[in-house]
């Protein structure tokens, strides 16, 4: 059976030596795993960048049995190509350590289209958006928490869950005792909360901190989400 369907890229994985195995998140599936043959030969040049992250596609595609499992795309193309994403350091950066969240946080085989239409909007507006999207991750996974279920209304909610899980060290090597350090933030979460347009966050150094209590706070409450890998790459953009 095929079905017809938009999708988002979260990654992929190499596959013998000119296939991937691309994980998508779809409009009328949840996630999803491709196979896409061919993709990584050097003729016709170009179609390995339709499969990198948060590039938009229509697809056809085989459902699997089940719903569930590997299968195989039909058809597929750029839905809507993107003007910046791709070729600015910083919000290819940004790009690259937010679809590892969504692809470790997100693992609903089901539809799901307020999600879908929220992850959708989003992209592109920071694609389009040329000034203030330096708080853009920041702000993304507030939101993205609300849908996955465990949103929160202030800062101090946040840092409170993981002061009260015994995490408080992740802020080690920082001015200032942890928990205290923590408190401090309240006011930053706060603020992107409200409206990020308007958030004092100083510098790129304390955006790297925030993410990674807003990491922490992910994963404790996605089961076995582990590390982030690109939030390291992440930061040294943002520094």
């Amino acid at each position: 059976m095929l079905i017809k369907t938009r999708g988002i890229v979260l990654s992929f994985l190499k596959y013998r030596e000119t296939s991937i195995i691309a994980r998508v998140y779809t409009e009328r599936l949840g996630v999803q795993n491709y196979i896409v043959n061919g993709v990584r030969k050097a003729k016709p040049p170009g179609r390995i960048a339709l499969f990198q992250p948060f590039t938009m596609l229509e697809l056809v595609a085989y459902v699997a049995r089940g719903n569930s499992g590997l299968t195989r795309l039909s058809e597929y193309r750029c839905a809507e190509p993107f003007q910046t994403l791709p070729y600015e350091v910083q919000k290819s950066s940004v790009v690259l350590f937010l679809s590892e969240v969504v692809s470790r946080a997100v693992r609903e085989e089901e539809q799901n289209e307020p999600l879908f239409q929220f992850l959708h909007d989003s992209i592109l507006a920071f694609d389009r958006e040329t000034v203030g999207t330096e708080n853009f991750a920041l702000t993304f996974l507030l939101e993205l928490a609300t849908y996955l279920g465990f949103g929160i209304s202030s800062g101090g909610e946040l840092t409170d869950q993981v002061i009260m899980a015994g995490h408080a060290a992740m802020t080690q090597g920082v001015t200032g005792p942890p928990t205290l350090r923590l408190r401090e933030f309240d006011g930053y979460f706060d603020e992107l909360l409200r409206d990020s347009a308007t958030s004092t966050i100083p510098n790129g150094r304390v955006r790297h901190e925030l993410l990674h209590v807003l990491i922490r706070y992910y994963q404790l409450h996605v089961e076995q989400m582990g590390e982030i890998r690109s939030l390291d790459i992440l930061s040294e953009v943002l520094n």
